[in-house]
């Protein structure tokens, strides 16, 4: 294919015409930083979606079951029906209740969550992020618990002090209804990263929660831990299929509304930053239309010598893809570098230019997580080439329509 050749020659020739070379190398690296941008970008976002994710499902549950009123009367059987299923590892139960937990003038609105502490390792991360104490110091009828370590500062506390629990199941008196106060001792606390965790949970013994709520034996549900995160809708379903009676919700259902947010901005700014990529496409564009103008006798000549229309646009169409397929693979190559290695090169930066961009006391996540998906990849390369290669259409549709009497008329 001498079409080949010749436009092969073309994109390594040093050209007449300097404006038109920078032009051609300037379409080449737009294309390089966009697709080195949207590879980046992406990974860094997926990157802290997934670290985001794992902190919260750190403290929650891949699955819940609960009955209804949020009680569950016989968990033990519901927990047999459910381990049934073979994607499903382990199930704790909870009693869940709200509160008011009081240190002298300090008050602070709680969530408590009575556990098993043999059972709740197996379903949460917690027993992984104590600062302070263990879930094991837990003790039924000693009214112990563990806090996260934002309310503790917030309620002036710390491990071996006694903090007051103000629960609204009060207790009615001729002078009307009074709430229910029980004194805690604080046996751990722990640290998630998570700051409606640490700054609004609290965890105490399950039969301690269920004397507190007067539940009796039964509890508000089962949780449990699956071998895929991601299945847990589908698992979720073929468990409710098993127990048409009880409520089973996933992990996804718990914060919908934080994911579809996440998952929204990750769409926005693939849209955004693709724009860099059709930025450099016009200059592409230009680049090639100019080239066409600047080989005007070339065609003229390969005309006369019998070339046709079509192998005319085709030696502009190798031209613009070849210029399109080094800067998305140089892109590509580039992304790729920068994402494996963003958590080097940004504490670099920062100590270049003496300033943190992630502080500890402002942000959840102090460090860039990158996490490099292949279909992210696979999608934005494929994209850059289809737009360089549509670029060509018209300045090589240009080239083709050359007269060439007219075009040496003046050679």
């Amino acid at each position: 294919m001498y079409e080949l050749l010749i436009g092969l020659r073309y994109t390594r020739a040093k050209r007449r015409n300097g404006y038109i070379s920078f032009m051609s190398f300037a379409s080449i690296a737009g294309i390089m930083l966009g697709v080195a941008a949207l590879i980046v970008v992406l990974s860094v976002m997926n990157g802290f979606q997934q670290e985001v994710r794992n902190r919260i499902l750190g403290m929650a549950a891949h699955i819940q079951i609960t009955g209804n009123d949020n009680v569950l009367a016989d968990w033990p059987s519901t927990a047999r029906i459910a381990s049934k299923n073979q994607h499903v590892l382990a199930a704790a139960p909870y009693v869940y209740g709200q509160g008011l937990l009081a240190n002298g003038s300090q008050v602070k609105g709680v969530l408590m969550r009575g556990v098993d502490p043999q059972r709740e390792p197996q379903v949460s991360e917690v027993a992984n992020h104590m600062l302070a104490g263990s879930l094991n110091d837990l003790h039924p009828g000693e009214f112990g618990t563990v806090i996260g370590w934002q309310m503790a500062n917030e309620l002036g506390v710390r491990q071996g002090d006694k903090i007051t629990l103000i629960t609204p199941q009060g207790q009615v008196t001729p002078a009307g209804l009074i709430p229910r106060f029980r004194q805690f001792t604080i046996v751990g606390i722990f640290r998630a990263d998570y700051y409606p965790y640490d700054a609004g949970l609290a965890l105490i013994e399950i039969s301690d929660a269920q004397k507190l709520f007067r539940t009796g034996s039964a509890v508000s549900g089962l949780r449990l831990k699956i071998d895929d995160l991601f299945q847990a809708r589908l698992v979720a379903r073929e468990i409710n299929r098993d127990m048409p009676d009880q409520f089973v919700s996933d992990w996804s259902q718990e914060n919908p509304t934080y994911f579809r947010a996440v998952e929204i901005e990750k769409r926005m700014m693939f849209i955004i930053l693709l724009i860099i990529v059709m930025v450099a496409v016009f200059n592409l564009i230009s680049t090639l239309v100019m080239l066409v103008t600047d080989k005007q006798a070339d065609i003229a000549i390969l005309r006369t010598l019998g070339a046709t229309p079509g192998s005319i646009m085709k030696i502009f169409v190798i031209q613009g893809a070849l210029s399109g397929f080094i800067g998305t693979l140089s892109g590509v190559v580039f992304g790729l570098l920068v994402a494996f290695n963003i958590g080097t090169i940004v504490p670099f930066i920062e100590r270049l230019i003496g300033v943190r961009f992630l502080a500890s006391d402002v942000y959840l996540i102090t460090e860039l997580p990158s996490r490099v998906q292949g279909s992210d990849v696979t999608t934005i390369a494929i994209i850059s080439l289809l737009l360089s290669l549509a670029a060509t259409i018209y300045p090589s549709w240009r080239a083709s329509r050359i007269n060439p009497a007219e075009a040496l008329r003046y050679e």
